[in-house]
C-alpha cells in the first residue's frame, strides 16, 4: 500500500494512514491566509478543501496565478483524500 505524503514546503514525512496525514498538517505546520478571501485555514488538505468548495477555479487561478495543470492536481489530491479519509476520525481527533 503506498504510503501518504506531506508534501508541504518540503516536508517528506508519510504515514500509513491518510488521517494521520490531515492530523500532522492541521496541528503540525502552520495556517495559511486564503488568497481569494483572506480566512486562515490549515495548510495541505484543507487549505485546497477551502479554495475549492468556497471558491470558483477562476477566482483561485486569479489569486494564485495558478496554471490548469496545477488546478487539476490540487482537485486530484482533493479527491483522493475524500475517497480514502474518515474525515469524521480526523474532525474528533482535532477537538481533542
Amino acid at each position: 500500500m503506498a504510503r501518504w505524503e506531506c508534501a508541504i514546503e518540503g516536508d517528506n514525512a508519510t504515514f500509513d494512514q491518510v488521517e494521520d496525514l490531515m492530523v500532522h498538517q492541521a496541528s503540525e505546520h502552520e495556517r495559511i491566509k486564503c488568497k481569494v478571501c483572506g480566512a486562515v485555514v490549515p495548510d495541505g488538505y484543507f487549505a485546497i478543501r477551502h479554495a475549492f468548495d468556497e471558491h470558483s477555479r477562476a477566482e483561485y487561478v486569479r489569486a494564485y496565478d495558478a496554471s490548469a495543470g496545477e488546478v487539476r492536481r490540487r482537485e486530484k489530491v482533493k479527491e483522493t483524500i475524500e475517497e480514502a479519509a474518515d474525515i469524521r476520525e480526523v474532525v474528533d481527533r482535532l477537538d481533542e
